[in-house]
């Protein structure tokens, strides 16, 4: 049941993450971003081994009431000796944008994000080190970031414990008005993955956030007795998370996961996501999957939609409001086999996610917003 990198499984979950566009406050598929190269964590439940030889392609589209990201993603992995693995990965994100945020504070935009990483892992006894760089560009924002997984199997390959850390930082501008600032991430990750049985695993997750810096959007505006003013969101911020997952065959070619995540930081929000799935093969050939997400949140302690008084802290970031969203996905892999030197496999998914939030008002039609948005990927993956 083995996924591509660029849309990494832990043991046949779909691991996917919807962020939003750091420039104008819109979201983008940065789910993409976070498994495209970069070294993921052992998700356990064998003897360390190196990553297969591999080259992948991949084309994505996310379409949401006014925003259209779309563009080419590719990786390469090989291998060096028996020890160590390299890879390297490019990724477009092509953004046309007339969103909610921007027909409403400013006016309708068409850029182009870039990213490149490069890496490697390195393999000593049951243990494997993995590092990588990842820069990324945009008009009026760049950020970098260094990446370090350690992950070690004990117990005969029963357990494996992950540890890593990610540092980043990121210039934001905006040219027009001559804004400019930085921000500064530091992540502390660990994970245990154990084996219950032949045919189940279960594994836990933890993470902690801490961010330091200009964490707002010079683009976006917050409300005060219904005029536009900047908005201001403190310039620290920590977070923490902590997931408990489980994935079990239920008969022969088939699998279920499901898993829940809490979500706690010191501006008040709290958020619980809970995620099921089911993946089974169809004949040889023919892998489908399909998942069930919810997930809902409180809002920022600072967050107004429409304030009556200004405040040290004010923003109308809908990410920092009151919502609740439904994700429904699919994937179908055809493995087409051994073409010359390949093990060729073609992938589709596509995912429906409908948002809807408590305390952001539509200005258009005064009403609470809503939205849904659509996500659609194909890939294509050679093993060699």
């Amino acid at each position: 049941m083995a996924a591509t990198e660029l849309w990494r499984s832990a043991s046949t979950r779909l691991r996917r993450l919807l962020a939003l566009l750091r420039r104008r406050g819109v979201p983008r598929p940065a789910h993409v971003v976070a498994l495209l190269g970069t070294a993921l964590s052992a998700t356990g439940g064998h003897a360390a081994t190196l990553p297969e030889d591999q080259a992948e392609a991949m084309v994505h589209v996310y379409d949401a009431d006014g925003l259209r990201a779309s563009g080419p993603a590719v990786l390469v992995r090989k291998k060096l000796g028996a020890s160590v693995s390299l890879h390297g990965s490019y990724y477009i994100d092509q953004v046309s944008s007339a969103s909610i945020d921007v027909v409403t504070t400013a006016s309708p935009f068409k850029e182009t994000r870039k990213e490149y990483t490069v890496g490697g892992d390195y393999l000593v006894r049951d243990s494997i080190l993995s590092v990588s760089a990842t820069r990324s560009t945009e008009p009026d924002y760049a950020a970098t970031t260094l990446n370090v997984d350690v992950s070690q199997d004990m117990f005969g390959g029963m357990t494996t414990v992950a540890l890593g850390y990610s540092r980043g930082t990121d210039d934001v501008g905006r040219k027009d008005v001559g804004f400019f600032d930085h921000a500064r991430h530091w992540r502390y990750r660990l994970g245990v993955t154990q084996i219950l049985s032949p045919t189940w695993l279960m594994s836990v997750n933890a993470e902690v956030v801490s961010d330091d810096g200009y964490l707002g959007n010079p683009y976006r505006s917050a409300r005060i007795g219904g005029a536009f003013v900047p908005e201001n969101d403190p310039r620290t911020r920590s977070s923490r998370a902590v997931k408990f997952g489980a994935t079990g065959a239920l008969a022969p070619g088939s699998a279920v996961h499901g898993e829940y995540r809490y979500f706690w930081d010191n501006w008040a929000i709290r958020a619980h996501t809970l995620e099921g799935g089911y993946s089974r093969y169809f004949g040889d050939r023919y892998l489908a999957e399909g998942t069930v997400r919810l997930h809902s949140q409180s809002k920022a302690l600072f967050y107004s939609d429409n304030a009556v008084a200004d405040t040290v802290y004010l923003s109308r970031n809908r990410q920092l409001s009151t919502f609740k969203s439904l994700g429904l996905g699919g994937k179908l892999t055809y493995s087409a086999g051994k073409v010359g030197d390949y093990e060729v496999k073609l992938s589709a998914a596509y995912e429906l996610l409908h948002f809807k939030y408590s305390d952001f008002t539509d200005l258009r039609s005064g009403k609470a917003y809503a939205l849904n948005a659509h996500i659609l990927q194909l890939f294509a993956s050679a093993t060699f």
